[in-house]
């Protein structure tokens, strides 16, 4: 798997660990788990489905005899024992239930359960990073530019925002909250915060699907700035002067990963 294959499939793992973090209720709710998500979480990771008496099961075996099994209900129990074992605790038959041994593994479970809920997409998404590897060549960073240059220059929305989407995760960008987005544009930055403990953000990346126009921006947004804001909207509509802008943005963002991987270092590796 390529570094850019590798980014893509991180953006992936992260969106469906907060589609499925979203959909977990409190305890006793009647809420509906995000089941198609975990699974496709589950996939990645090498976990294999079994549909065993009324229970879906996804297994991950690694040969020790006890395999991780994770329970796709609304609970997401993640247990370390054997097939058999979760079967019995979780769907007993009315045989097994007269054992008073199997009655006290039924009401008890915590000897073979790892995690639950969030603690156990927290593991399942971890475990899918691992598989990755973020080891990249000066060259892979600079494709990537020359591809946004390419779809910029198309008028490939789409692949503009792809490329967009790859940058922001390497330069760690979030999306901008509602009160600084605009519609039709695709709109990132990094996070900061003022003194005054205001949440901002900058530089900005803004880049207009419709006019397809893309500019980044220098300055720090807060999210109460109204003059900055205003500004800000104005670059998207091609109104005000962003610093960069076009196709050198492409350039600009290269620079800048290079430039804060060398020095912070972090997940991503600089083949030397």
């Amino acid at each position: 798997m390529s570094f850019r294959e590798s980014v893509q499939q991180k953006i992936k793992i992260d969106d469906l660990t907060i589609k499925v973090l979203a959909s977990i209720g409190s305890p006793g709710s009647e809420k509906k788990v995000n089941k198609d998500a975990m699974r496709e979480l589950l996939e990645i990771n090498g976990y294999v489905y079994k549909r065993e008496r009324d229970l879906d099961l996804h297994i991950f075996s690694d040969g020790s005899g006890k395999d991780s099994i994770l329970v796709l209900d609304n609970e997401l129990a993640l247990y370390r024992t054997t097939l058999q074992d979760v079967a019995m605790r979780k769907s007993p038959t009315v045989k097994e239930m007269v054992s008073i041994r199997n009655a006290i593994k039924i009401l008890k479970d915590t000897d073979v359960v790892v995690s639950r809920r969030e603690e156990t997409v927290r593991a399942v998404q971890q475990a899918c990073m691992k598989t990755l590897d973020f080891h990249y060549e000066k060259g892979d960073i600079e494709a990537m530019g020359k591809d946004g240059m390419a779809a910029l220059d198309n008028g490939y929305a789409d692949g503009v925002v792809e490329i967009l989407r790859l940058y922001e995760e390497i330069l760690n960008y979030g999306p901008l909250p509602n009160s600084l987005a605009l519609p039709h544009c695709h709109m990132a930055g990094a996070l900061d915060r003022k003194t005054s403990g205001e949440v901002a953000y900058g530089p900005v990346l803004v880049y207009n699907m419709m006019y397809n126009k893309l500019s980044l921006t220098d300055d720090v947004v807060g999210v109460r700035d109204t003059d900055k804001i205003e500004t800000l909207h104005a670059i998207s509509r091609g109104e005000g002067d962003a610093g960069v802008e076009g196709p050198e943005v492409f350039n600009k963002l290269t620079a800048m990963f290079l430039e804060s991987a060398t020095r912070s270092g972090g997940i991503y590796r600089l083949i030397s």
